[in-house]
């Protein structure tokens, strides 16, 4: 755990799950690479995903946190 999940999503630590999903659904269509042709893209895409995982589930954000 050495990503700062919050960083990765854009957000605050103090954001909602709403805030969550939002953060989520528009990095995912920025990041997703079946949208972008970039390197990077499936590797970020990767962190976006699995920080979502994270932060959307409140049992785990609260191990997170």
């Amino acid at each position: 755990m050495n990503s700062d999940y919050y960083q990765i999503l854009g957000i605050t630590a103090a954001a909602g799950t709403d805030d969550v999903l939002k953060a989520y659904r528009s990095l995912a269509l920025q990041y997703h690479p079946d949208r972008n042709a970039h390197p990077e893209a499936a590797r970020q895409m990767s962190l976006i995903n699995e920080a979502y995982a994270v932060l959307s589930e409140p049992a785990r954000r609260k191990d997170y946190d």
